[in-house]
C-alpha cells in the first residue's frame, strides 16, 4: 500500500477524535424563587419518596387494589412503552457520532456495444467493498442531540412516576369514597327501617284518632326522603366500583371491601420537609426541568445547522473480473476524501429554526416555573385540607353525637304528649343529615392526607 495512501487513513482515523465546538452554553438551573418554608403549619420529619406509602394504611383489600393497579392499568403500561421508546432513540441519536460502517458486494456480467466499441466481448465483475463514512461533529449537532434525547428519557420516566403517583392516589381515593357511601347507604337504610316503623306506630296512632292526619303524610314524606337517599347512593356506588375497576386495568364489575370507613388506620404525622426538596422529589418538576434541558438542548442542534460541516469518507475493498482474484493485491480498491458543506443561502430559514428553538426554550422556562409555583399551591392547599378536615371531622362527630341525643328526647317528648311531631321531625331530619355529614367528611379528611402524598412527590417516612 503506497505512502500516499496511509496519510489520508491516518486523518480519516483521527479526525473523529477532534472535540466539537458547541456554539451554545450548558445547561444551567434558572435562579427560582423558592419558599424557604411552607406557609401552612406542617408536621417535621424526614420526608422520602416512597411508592409503597399506601401499606401505612392498614387495609389489606385496599393495598391488593393498588398492586393490581399497577401491574394492570394500561394508562402506566402506556407510559412504560414510552420509556423504552425514548431510551431507543438516545441510542439511534448517539450513533450519529460516531462513523457508519457498511458493507456491499456485487457479482454482474456486462457486454459493451461492439458498434462502439469494436471487439468488446461479454465480461464479469465481482467487487466486495467496505463503506465508511463520518460526520465530525464540529459545532456540537450531533452532541446537544443527544444531550437533548436524553433530557426527553429523564422527562419520560418522571412522567411514568407522574402516573404512577396519581394512579396510586386514585385508586385510594375512590375506594375511600366508595367506603363513604357504602357507609352512607347503611345509614340511609337505618334511618328508612326507623321511620317506617315511625310511620307505623302513626297510622296505628291516627287510626285510634289520637294523632292528626297531617303527623302521618309528614312520616311518609320522610320515609320517601330516605328511600330517595338509598335510591341515589346505590347508583353512586355502581358507578364509583366501575371506575375503580377501570382504574385497576378491568372491565366494570362489583369490588371486594376491605375496612369500613371509620375504621381505616392513617399514620399520625405527615412530615413536608422544606420547599426546595420539591425539585428532586415532584416527578412532575423534574419533567418540567427536563423538557427545559431538552428544549435548551435544540438550541444548540439549530444553531449548528447554520455553519459549515465536514463528512468524511473512504471506501477499501477488491474489484475483478475474476471471483478467483478478488484475493489478489492487483485487485485492491479504495478512495478516501472529505466533502465539506457550507449553507450560503436559504432566505433566512436556518436563523429562524434557531430563532424559534430560543423561544421553545423560553415557554419551557415558564412551563417549568409554573410546574413549580403549581407544586408549592397544592402543598399549602393539601396541608390546610388536612388540618381543617380533620378539625371538621371531629365537630362533625361531636354534631352527630347530640343530633342522636336530641332525637331520642324528642321521640320521647312526643311520645308523652309533651310536644308535636313537628319536634321529631326536626330532630330526625337534623340527625340523618348530621350522620351522612360525619360519614362525609371523615372521607374529605382521608382523601386529603391522599392528596398531600401526591403533593409531595410520592410518599413519607413516618418518624
Amino acid at each position: 500500500m503506497s505512502d500516499v495512501f496511509h496519510f489520508p487513513l491516518l486523518v480519516l482515523l483521527l479526525l473523529p477524535l477532534i472535540v466539537s465546538c458547541a456554539l451554545t452554553p450548558d445547561y444551567e438551573r434558572p435562579e427560582l424563587d423558592v419558599p424557604e418554608k411552607y406557609i401552612e403549619p406542617a408536621p417535621g420529619g424526614e420526608t422520602v419518596a416512597n411508592l409503597d406509602w399506601w401499606e401505612l394504611f392498614q387495609d389489606e383489600q385496599l393495598q391488593l387494589l393498588i398492586r393490581t393497579a399497577l401491574e394492570q392499568n394500561k394508562d402506566l403500561g402506556i407510559a412504560l412503552s414510552r420509556i423504552e421508546e425514548a431510551r431507543l432513540t438516545v441510542t439511534a441519536v448517539r450513533a450519529n457520532q460516531f462513523p457508519f460502517l457498511s458493507a456491499s458486494g456485487l457479482f454482474g456480467r456486462e457486454k459493451q456495444s461492439r458498434e462502439i466499441f469494436p471487439g468488446a466481448d461479454a465480461d464479469d465483475r465481482f467487487r466486495v467493498t467496505g463503506d465508511l463514512t463520518y460526520q465530525v461533529d464540529l459545532w456540537g449537532e450531533f452532541s446537544r442531540a443527544t444531550e437533548a434525547a436524553r433530557a426527553s428519557l429523564l422527562a419520560t420516566e418522571s412522567a411514568y412516576r407522574t402516573v404512577t403517583i396519581s394512579l396510586v392516589s386514585q385508586v385510594a381515593s375512590t375506594y375511600l369514597l366508595l367506603r363513604d357511601l357504602d357507609q352512607r347507604l347503611e345509614v340511609s337504610k337505618q334511618t328508612l327501617k326507623t321511620r317506617l316503623d315511625s310511620l307505623e306506630i302513626i297510622q296505628a296512632r291516627f287510626d285510634k284518632g289520637t294523632v292528626p292526619e297531617l303527623d302521618v303524610y309528614q312520616a311518609q314524606v320522610e320515609v320517601a326522603v330516605a328511600e330517595t337517599a338509598i335510591a341515589s347512593f346505590q347508583r353512586r356506588i355502581v358507578q364509583t366500583e366501575n371506575a375503580l375497576r377501570i382504574l385497576m386495568g378491568r372491565n366494570p364489575g362489583p369490588v371486594t371491601r376491605g375496612n369500613s370507613l371509620d375504621s381505616q388506620m392513617f399514620p399520625p404525622l405527615v412530615p413536608t420537609g422544606l420547599p426546595s426538596e420539591l425539585l428532586q422529589r415532584r416527578p412532575d418538576v423534574v419533567q418540567a426541568e427536563a423538557e427545559l434541558m431538552a428544549a435548551t438542548a435544540t438550541v444548540g442542534v439549530a444553531e449548528a445547522l447554520r455553519y459549515p460541516s465536514i463528512s468524511l469518507t473512504g471506501r477499501f475493498g477488491a474489484e475483478s473480473t475474476d471471483l478467483s482474484d478478488l484475493n489478489s493485491g492487483d485487485a485492491e480498491t479504495w478512495n478516501i476524501g472529505a466533502n465539506i458543506f457550507a449553507p450560503l443561502f436559504n432566505s433566512g430559514q436556518l436563523k429562524a429554526q434557531a430563532d424559534a428553538a430560543r423561544e421553545r426554550a423560553k415557554q419551557s422556562l415558564l412551563s417549568y416555573e409554573r410546574t413549580l409555583q403549581q407544586s408549592f399551591r397544592e402543598v399549602e392547599d393539601a396541608l390546610v385540607s388536612v388540618r381543617t378536615y380533620y378539625s371538621e371531622s371531629e365537630a362533625q362527630t361531636r354534631r352527630a353525637l347530640a343530633a342522636r341525643n336530641a332525637a331520642r328526647l324528642s321521640r320521647a317528648r312526643y311520645d308523652g304528649g309533651v310536644v308535636d311531631y313537628l319536634e321529631v321531625l326536626d330532630s330526625e331530619r337534623t340527625l340523618f343529615s348530621a350522620e351522612l355529614a360525619q360519614s362525609e367528611t371523615l372521607q374529605y379528611y382521608y382523601n386529603a392526607i391522599v392528596r398531600l402524598y401526591a403533593a409531595l412527590g410520592g410518599g413519607w417516612s413516618v418518624k
